[in-house]
């Protein structure tokens, strides 16, 4: 009577060992190539860079490489939006980071004139722009390379994820012909209002946020400056003044700003990662006489008509 017992027990024993070894088989964690094709950014040469896979259901995942060729990383089988960016920046931040579509990128905040301590003129009294006093200063941001797919299988079948990282973060070139009295500058900045405070990678977008930039002008001759800005562009969908503020000290001390409305310039760009904004006039004014001290107190405002 206890044979049948055994038999039965040795079965199921059986039975047992057959079911783990087919669960071993069929592992959950695979092996997938990550490729980086830079087809449309050949100039890119990133230092490192950053993948976000983010599952269905659970926290997203990171991965570095210090290749921007790409590499291999272990992952669960399944389905993922996935996410790629450079990570060798200094200012840049993130914001949102637990969801695709809310994923953004923005920069530190800063001050409006760094540029003038060395002269002894402080950035908290550095006038904004008309509407934009409540502007956050921001950084301008690092070149960023991004690129995103949604709803990425992977599996042992589809054991590559191939993504091609283009660019998030565009230009701004500003050229001032026909500029007075260059030779008594000692000091020169410049700021441009209503431009995007970050980038939404998920959604590929500016995000909604308005900041004011600050950057550097120089001359480039005699009678012209130049200076050129990085940004995350501006809102297309919405009518957002910009505001080029050019901040000069002179040799005498006095403090000088020039406010020029480069809204339709900006918005009017072929090409919105390369935008040009050619203005005419910088009217410096003439040294003062000598022995004479001006007021160096405040902030002296010129606005200057746009002809060009």
């Amino acid at each position: 009577m206890k044979k049948p017992f055994i038999y039965l027990f040795a079965a199921l024993v059986f039975a047992s060992c057959e079911h783990k070894e087919l669960c071993y088989n069929h592992s959950h964690t695979i092996d997938i190539e990550v490729v980086f094709d830079w087809t449309q950014a050949p100039e890119a040469s990133p230092a490192s860079m950053s993948l976000y896979l983010f599952p269905e259901a659970g926290v997203p995942i990171r991965n570095e490489f210090t290749e921007p060729a790409g590499g291999e990383i272990r992952a669960t089988n399944g389905r993922y939006d996935a996410l790629c960016l450079n990570s060798d920046t200094k200012v840049i931040e993130y914001r949102n980071t637990e969801k695709w579509e809310t994923f953004e990128i923005t920069t530190a905040t800063t001050t409006l004139i760094p540029e003038f301590s060395g002269l002894g003129v402080r950035s908290e009294g550095a006038p904004m722009a008309p509407g934009a006093e409540n502007e956050r200063i921001a950084a301008a941001p690092e070149m960023i390379w991004y690129d995103c797919r949604a709803g990425v299988p992977l599996s042992i079948e589809e054991h590559r994820l191939t993504l091609y990282p283009s660019a998030a973060v565009g230009r701004c070139t500003v050229e001032i012909r026909n500029a007075a009295n260059l030779a008594h500058v000692k000091g020169l900045s410049a700021s441009l209002s209503g431009m995007a405070g970050g980038f939404l990678v998920g959604a590929g977008i500016a995000s909604a946020e308005r900041v004011t930039i600050p950057f550097e002008m120089a001359k480039s001759s005699e009678t012209t400056l130049a200076g050129s800005v990085q940004t995350f562009g501006h809102c297309p969908s919405e009518q957002t003044t910009h505001t080029l503020i050019v901040y000069a000290v002179l040799a005498d001390g006095s403090k000088w700003y020039y406010t020029y409305d480069v809204t339709d310039q900006i918005h009017s760009a072929p090409d919105q990662r390369d935008i040009r904004i050619l203005l005419d006039g910088l009217p410096l004014p003439e040294p003062n006489p000598a022995g004479f001290q001006p007021s160096v107190e405040n902030w002296q405002a010129v606005d200057v008509d746009i002809e060009m």
